[in-house]
Parts: structure tokens; sequence; C-alpha cells
């Protein structure tokens, strides 16, 4: 995975401001002569799932939020004409670099074309906080706020190590000189053409970063670098240098909104948020009533107007079916589920046109193939567009190659097209326990993959030759889907190469930057409707509806429900049930690291060769 964040502990100080001022009651609202005035408060607080959010078992979605929910709710408040300005509150909030992107046109529209205000307070600012809330009409801080307007730094895991100590041999093999995703347990550091690689995508995010920054302020690009260059600042400090409009207590800043907008004014907290159930647990038959809401909610009618129907390729691609949680949404991008919605899309005469939305550094090379096969099934009854989130690289790019139209971000991570496959030899590591295997074989190549050996040299051989079978499809399929378009020869734009949304365009590797809201804006006219809706393939279920599905072994259901949802070795433990006890005291960054290398270690261990990116993780 190529992981960006760019984040920093933030605590903004509006939720407990607007708590003291009082939520608007409803019946505080009836009272009223005439309309108060309102502004929509949206608190953007950790990740956000390009798929939408499926309910638990309670009804509720854990307090998460569909990035399109994100977008659709600030396009109504800015639309709304009962909404006079929106209050932004960040609070640890990890919206991805090509997100922020899609949020900061969202902005701009809403503070241009809806002539509303987008006022920010701030305790604290982070660089991929200022990137995004730079967008605002108005940011203040708190007189002891801290701005770590500093930049971007990167970090790239190596664990072999760690392999070394506990005697473990790493054997991959890579099909490409940039295809380095194997080079995190092969390395104890990158190899020249992966830091030259590092470096070109770390220099156009940075360059993103600087025009976002210079557009939301106003002012020139040198002037951002200077103030990158002079951080960190206090909040004084960052008054005087032109990084933030005021400086002023919750209190102060409270009081600005009642001048400008009225002593009564209401603050709306849940905007456009789906009302969700409430729980009753004094009650016994609370939860049946909760239940039968939820049954009830699955058998609404659709709305029988034509729609753009949208599919989410998210998170690392696997095989199968995704698993049944009472308690989460499902993770990852699984090939059967994703077939099958693609399938229903295709069939559906309501469904106009398609939009396939990735947010995926890839995995595995078969399951990749599979969504890509069935692509090709939309692509030969309706329009199909793709628009890529933060990350479309490897086998991510893959599934994009029926597309005509692909959209991207300037800052998405894109390309990777090479592949990856080897073993670990673990040998070593059973025998410092005392532990000895014996192996028997039937066939030359029975042992091709066992872990007592790492490759011979023929096996070497044999395995390079399937993994160029799999590079060569890869290839043909970018050759094919780009004919035209690219710009140099396929073999000096793969080789595992990784660009930047901007990078990729002028490769020709992508067509069009711009969002999701833009390739739906296409497949529409491409399907040359006006009236229609914006449907997400499959529905969105909640638990009940899912657990009965599958247990009635509905729609090729076969496979058992793991109400756990743990991701685990076949026929083993799960990789994060051993390390969560050492990785939760480890720093939270290089946590994650650690823990997506163990998660593409599990990958690799199922599935042989994968498309899969490098894992890269940026921070101020």
């Amino acid at each position: 995975m190529f992981r960006l964040t760019i984040k920093r502990s933030l605590a903004f100080g509006l939720v407990a401001c607007f708590a003291a001022i009082g939520p608007a009651r409803a019946d505080d609202e009836k009272k009223a002569d005439a309309p108060k005035a309102k502004i929509a408060v949206f608190r953007l607080h950790g990740d956000f799932s390009e798929s939408p959010v499926h309910e638990s078992i309670f009804g509720t979605s854990g307090g998460r939020m569909s990035f399109r929910d994100l977008v659709s709710r600030l396009k109504k408040a800015g639309d709304d004409s009962a909404i006079k300005a929106i209050v932004l509150v960040a609070e640890d909030q990890e919206l991805g670099s090509a997100q922020r992107e899609e949020v900061r046109q969202v902005m701009a529209h809403i503070r241009d074309v809806n002539k509303k205000e987008i006022l920010v307070h701030s305790e604290s600012l982070g660089m991929g906080d200022y990137v995004l809330l730079a967008g605002a009409s108005r940011l203040s801080v708190v007189p002891t706020a801290d701005l770590w307007i500093t930049g971007m730094h990167g970090d790239a895991p190596y664990l072999r190590g760690l392999l070394n100590k506990i005697g473990v041999t790493p054997d991959f093999l890579t099909c490409g000189e940039y295809k380095s995703a194997a080079e995190i347990f092969m390395r104890e550091g990158p190899s020249p053409a992966a830091e030259k690689m590092q470096n070109w995508l770390l220099d156009s995010i940075f360059a993103t970063n600087i025009r976002l920054i210079a557009e939301g302020r106003h002012v020139d690009e040198a002037k951002v670098k200077d103030w990158i260059d002079g951080g960190p600042y206090i909040a004084e400090k960052a008054k005087a240098a032109g990084l933030v409009d005021a400086v002023e207590t919750r209190e102060a800043f409270t009081q600005m909104l009642k001048e400008r907008f009225g002593t009564d004014l209401v603050f709306q907290h849940k905007y456009g948020e789906k009302k969700q159930a409430d729980l009753d647990f004094s009650s016994p038959f609370a939860m049946f009533k909760i239940w039968g809401d939820l049954l009830n909610e699955g058998k609404k009618k659709k709305s029988g107007k034509d729609a753009v129907g949208i599919v989410y390729v998210e998170g690392p691609i696997s095989l199968g079916k995704g698993q049944v949680s009472p308690f989460d949404s499902e993770t990852g991008a699984h090939s059967t589920d994703i077939r099958k919605a693609l399938d229903e899309a295709a069939r559906d005469d309501s469904v106009k046109a398609v939009v396939l939305r990735v947010d995926s550094p890839g995995g595995s090379a078969v399951a990749s193939d599979i969504i890509f096969e069935a692509t090709l099934g939309v692509k030969a009854k309706k329009p199909f567009i793709v628009s890529m989130g933060n990350v479309a690289g490897s086998g991510g790019y893959y599934v994009t190659c029926a597309s005509d139209t692909v959209y991207a971000d300037a800052a998405t991570i894109t390309g990777s097209i090479g592949v990856v496959a080897g073993k670990f030899a673990t040998t070593p590591m059973w025998n410092k326990i005392g532990v000895t295997f014996k192996s028997y074989e039937r066939g030359v190549n029975a042992g091709l993959l066992s872990s007592d050996h790492t490759f011979t040299p023929e096996e070497k051989t044999r395995m390079q030759g399937w993994m160029d079978d799999i590079y060569g499809v890869f290839k043909k399929h970018v050759t094919d889907s780009r004919a035209k378009k690219r710009a140099k020869p396929i073999d000096e734009l793969a080789g595992g190469r990784v660009y930047t949304g901007e990078q990729a365009l002028k490769l020709g590797l992508v067509d069009k930057i711009g969002t999701l809201q833009d390739a739906i804006a296409q497949a529409a006219s491409e399907a040359k409707i006006t009236d229609y809706d914006v449907r997400t393939i499959p529905a969105a279920k909640n638990f009940i509806e899912k657990i009965m599905e599958e247990s009635s072994g509905g729609k090729e259901s076969s496979h058992e429900i793991d109400v756990t949802a743990a991701p685990t070795l076949k026929g083993g433990t799960s990789l994060m049930d051993l390390a969560m006890p050492y990785l939760r005291q480890l720093d939270t960054r290089h946590a994650r690291l650690v823990r997506t290398a163990l998660e593409r270690l599990q990958l690799l261990q199922q599935d042989g060769a994968i498309l899969m990116m490098p894992e890269f993780s940026v921070a101020p």
C-alpha cells in the first residue's frame, strides 16, 4: 500500500463552544415568530470511507461517515437558502490527499458560487489540516494555538532486520525495476529506483499542497514556501505572517458569529445526517423494534428514476466475499462482491451509466482480473467512467483499464504497473525453538511455495516465467486501453513506477483531473440523462439484512459467517491478533506502517502473486 497521511492531533474547541450556546431545539424553533439564522456545523473526525458506511447491529454507523455523504451534505448546505454560513470543526481528521482536494472544490463552490462564508476556529493546526482549512473564508485560532505548518515528512518501513532476527528469509521476485512493494521484506532500506520514485511522488504532492494553500489564502506560491520554511508558528506570529485571519478566544469567535448572523442564530450540528435509532436498553423490546426498523428500511422501493450507478473498489483487493460483522463495516475490496455489483449494474435497465470509484493500493492479481472482466460487461452495455480517490495503483489501476475516461485528483497515487511474488523461508526460525519438519513431495515443482527453503535457481526461473505472463497481461490491458493516449512506450511507463494523478495525466495514464462528482456528471452526459438519481450498487445493507441473506444461502452465498470479522491466515491465527499487543506500544503512525506491512505479508501468503503498491507514509 502507498499510504498518505498528513495529520496532527487536533482539538478544535468549537464543539464545546457551541454546546455552551446550546444546540437548537425543535420546541424553541416552533415558538419563534420568524425563522432564525442557521449555521451548519460539520465535524471532521477520523477517516472517511469511500463506500457507504453500513449500519451495525444497533442500527448505527459507529460515528463514521462516508466521503460521498460528507461531500453531499456540504453541497446541500451550500445550496440551502436557510443555511447562512458553514462552520468546519476538525478533530483528528484523516482525509487523504485526494479527498482534501475534492472537499476544497466543494468549499470553493460554496464560497464563490453560493456566496456563503465557511468559518473555522482552531486550537491547533498541522500541515494536512491547513491544506484543507486554508480554503475557508475566515480562519482563526485561539491565542495559545500552535501551527505546525512545516512541510511533509515521509517514512517507508523495512522489516528485513526483524526477519533476520527471528530466522525468516524472504525470497521475492518482481516484474519491473520500480516495483518495490517487496522491498520492505527484502531490504533494510530503499533501492535507488525506489528512492528516486518516492522523491518524484513527494515533489508532486508537495507542489499540489502549496497550490491549494496559495489558492485558499490568495497569495502566490513563493509566499507559501516561505511560510512553510518559517514554521512552526504560535498564534500571533501566524496572524502577522498572514497564515490566519484572526486570533481570538472561543467566546470571541462565538460573539463574532452572533454579530454577523444574529444573537438567536441556530447551530445545526447534524445537518443532512440520517437520524439514528434511539437505543433504550431499559426496555426488553427495544432491540426488536430496532431490528424491525432496520428490516423495513431495507424494503424501501427504488424511485423508478433513471440512475447513475456507483460501484466502489475500496481497500486491498482480495478473492472471495467480505465477511459479515454485527459491529462494523466490511473492509477490503472482495472480488466476488464487486463482480456481483458490476453484473447487477449491467443488468439493471434503470441504471443508465456506471462510475467505478477506486481507492485501492491493489492486491490479488486473480481478484483484480475478475473485477476487470466484470467491468467489460458493464462497458459493453452502457457508459462506464472511472473516478480515482486517494490511491488507485497496481491492482487498483488494473481494474480501471476498461474505461475510456479515467478521472483522478492531482494528488491521487496511481500507476505501479508490475507484479510481486515470493515466499518466506521459515526453517531457521523453527529450529531456534527446537521444532523440525520432514517434507515429502511428489512432483518436481510440488515444493515451489514451500516455506522450508528459498527458491532454487530452477524454481526461481519457473516463478519468474509465471510472473512475466501475469505482467504481460497487465501491460496488454494498459496498452489496449491507452493505445492513443500514452505519452511513452508501455515499458517506460510500467516497471512498477508510481505517479501522482497530475503526473499520470501528462503521461496519458489518466484522462482528466476531476472529482467523483465530475465523473458522475460525465457519466450522465454520455447516457443523455438530466433528471437522475445517484445510486450505490449494491445498495447499503444493515447487519440484519446481511445476516438473513447469508443464513438463507441467497445470492450465491456459501460462506460461513464470522461475527468477529478478523482477517486470518489460512487455517491459522490472525497476524493482527499476534502483533497488536506490540503495535499498541508504538507511536500511532509507525504502528500503522507495521500493521499494513503485516497485512501485506498475509496477502502474499494467501495469493502468491500480487499487484500491490509500495508502502510509504507522509506526515508533517
